[in-house]
């Protein structure tokens, strides 16, 4: 992990403990560093910033198959990225909970570029459906300076390591819902090649709880609403933070 001095929680609104919480994350990035550092541990001050607000980073359900990982991440208190699990927290533990969910995956984890903005999102509304299920507050959040702290490698199309890129990835979404990136960051020296991020800093920008209906079964045409509304949120908290935190006036938020 890099220097936490390096990453940053912001919050623009209160959330209430009366209430439960989706925090949607974006962007994936290659391991999603701004989300573990700031909603799994307390490096920058979650409870500070957020009092009375219990935390649960989500992530795959593959990861809970891997002795000693497994271990790892349920005494940081992640759970799956199931159904059942955030049902769980959002219905059966009280108020004043907040499961967040880094929506892209392993599909937005291959857009990771330095300086992109790019989020894959269209055809992921299951955190909606299970927002208007479960009654609980939808809130975007965006780590900006995520996509910067490793370089990825995409081989040229028609060569032989392209061919075991693309093989690699389909085994690994296939068996473990992971797709497999060919990146690098920084060795032990500032000059060396490795596997720790770069020092770039990451500011994760925690926006406007949005309220959402309790609906035990909601219909496709209550689902999109809702899912428009939430993207609103998303490109209006984007827009607001860019140039603070690294990004120039005309960039844009892309969503695929």
């Amino acid at each position: 992990m890099t220097g936490t001095r390096t990453v940053k929680l912001v919050k623009t609104h209160d959330l209430s403990p009366k209430h439960n919480y989706i925090i949607v994350s974006h962007p994936h990035g290659i391991l999603a560093h701004g989300a573990f550092i700031n909603f799994a541990t307390e490096a920058t001050g979650f409870s500070r910033i957020f009092p009375s607000i219990t935390p649960c980073l989500a992530t795959l359900e593959g990861i809970f198959w891997i002795p000693i990982v497994r271990d790892y991440v349920m005494s940081m208190g992640i759970c799956p990225v199931s159904e059942l699990a955030l049902k769980y927290k959002l219905t059966q533990k009280g108020s004043g909970n907040a499961v967040i969910i880094v929506v892209g995956g392993a599909s937005e984890a291959l857009l990771c570029r330095p300086g992109a903005s790019t989020v894959y999102l269209k055809n992921h509304k299951g955190f909606v459906k299970l927002a208007l299920k479960t009654g609980a507050y939808l809130v975007p959040s965006y780590s900006f300076g995520e996509n910067n702290i490793f370089n990825q490698e995409t081989f040229p199309e028609g060569t032989w390591l392209r061919f075991f890129q693309k093989n690699f990835q389909k085994i690994g979404k296939k068996i473990l819902g992971l797709n497999f990136c060919t990146f690098h960051g920084r060795g032990l020296t500032r000059t060396s090649w490795g596997f720790l991020p770069f020092n770039h800093p990451i500011t994760t920008v925690v926006g406007e709880p949005l309220p959402v209906p309790k609906i035990c079964d909601p219909d496709k045409e209550t689902v999109a609403k809702y899912f428009e509304i939430y993207i609103s949120a998303l490109r209006k908290l984007f827009d607001q933070h860019k140039t603070k935190y690294g990004f120039s006036e005309t960039q844009e938020l892309t969503i695929v």
